[in-house]
């Protein structure tokens, strides 16, 4: 018997004799945050140091992920606190296209926040944007003024795979984190592309062109990332250069992320929340998985989906039709286990699927199941 995750609860499961349970390598465990933080800040690449980079009383944009994201918010300003200058802060909520954040659940601490100006970012108001021309493959660059009225951008995040982008973080957190969200829309149509996928960075077009949109920005930037590992917790951080540094972060994490396993004609794939709250964010556990069915297989995605499927076009059409679908091999599905009613399920583009030991009991032969799946790099064997 295994716990998968699922939502605000485990799912319990017996996968049967036949079934392999794919996990990544073991890593000890991480030194103290607060050390590896500091330590990125001391020796960053490519960049001077913090107190180099801005004089007291310098404006300075700092951004942290929404909710969508779980990341140690708390510790990447008390770092960025213990190595800035006296400076006014203003603090933006990278959003994306997911609209305003729940400010209450990204666990922000009060004592350094008192004064500082929040900025809950929402690319659909046109009157907070910033118009800085096309990049070259046609993404209009359109990004919340506050990172345009700032002496200084700092970037936060964590280094993690993304299925399209190659990593998360990095430039991600300027845009499409503060981006118009119709502007957003047109890079991740990228995703369609063969290098737009998990672990690749360098000729991935969707992570080429957020990247050019950002050396946009006329203000000076900096990074301080985290580089998490498939156990949830930061085991390195970098500073720096927002694509140098980056890449440094990329490569540590890679091998902590790699899994290999011949392909299966069943793969059951879940993972952790803030993953499994809705369909939007599942999405990533079906594209990390894909490469691991076989034709004519079955993607059992197990995913709570408490907080629905909506907005219903965007999931439907902009994430499975153009991001997901093309993935599978020919005559591949995926079958959806949550709390959802049938009925919603099928406006999806994915099939229901009352429980994961029907699925199992009309099967026969080997079973791949992946509990962290969106957080690993898979790749078939054979």
């Amino acid at each position: 018997m295994i716990e998968l995750p699922y939502g605000h609860a485990p799912y319990p499961l017996d996968p049967g004799p036949h079934a392999t349970i794919l996990t990544p390598p073991h890593l000890p465990p991480p030194a103290a945050l607060e050390a590896l933080l500091d330590t990125a800040l001391a020796a960053p690449v490519g960049r001077p140091p913090l107190s180099q980079l801005v004089s007291p009383g310098a404006r300075v944009t700092i951004i942290v992920s929404d909710a969508t994201r779980r990341e140690p918010r708390r510790a990447f300003l008390a770092a960025l606190a213990r190595h800035l200058p006296p400076t006014r802060w203003t603090l933006a909520i990278a959003t994306g296209t997911h609209g305003p954040s729940d400010l209450a659940a990204l666990d922000l601490p009060d004592d350094l926040l008192r004064g500082v100006r929040i900025i809950n970012h929402d690319g659909h108001r046109a009157s907070d944007l910033v118009d800085l021309g096309v990049t070259a493959r046609g993404t209009p660059i359109r990004v919340h003024r506050c990172v345009v009225e700032a002496d200084l951008v700092i970037a936060t995040g964590c280094i993690r795979p993304h299925y399209f982008a190659g990593y998360g973080a990095g430039a991600k957190a300027v845009f499409p984190g503060l981006g118009e969200a119709a502007a957003i829309r047109t890079n991740h149509a990228w995703k369609t592309h063969p290098r737009a996928r998990a672990g690749i960075v360098d000729d991935n077009p969707c992570r080429d062109d957020l990247e050019e949109a950002v050396r946009r920005v006329p203000a000076p930037t900096f990074l301080l990332d985290g580089v998490a590992a498939p156990d949830g917790l930061i085991h390195a951080a970098v500073a720096g250069d927002l694509e140098a540094a980056f890449r440094a972060g990329a490569a540590l994490a890679r091998p902590w992320f790699r899994v290999a396993a011949p392909r299966a004609a069943l793969v059951i794939a879940s993972d952790a929340l803030p993953v499994t709250a809705s369909l939007y964010q599942a999405a990533k556990i079906a594209a990390a998985v894909a490469p691991l069915v076989l034709p004519g297989g079955t993607i059992a995605l197990v995913a709570e989906c408490a907080d629905g499927v909506e907005p219903l076009p965007i999931v439907n059409e902009a994430i499975f039709r153009i991001g997901i679908l093309p993935r599978l091999p020919p005559g591949a599905s995926i079958r959806l286990v949550s709390s959802l009613d049938p009925s919603t399920v099928d406006r999806t583009l994915v099939g229901h699927a009352p429980s994961i030991e029907g699925l199992l009991a009309s099967h026969s032969g080997p079973v791949l199941v992946v509990p962290r799946a969106s957080q690993l790099l898979c790749e078939a064997t054979s």
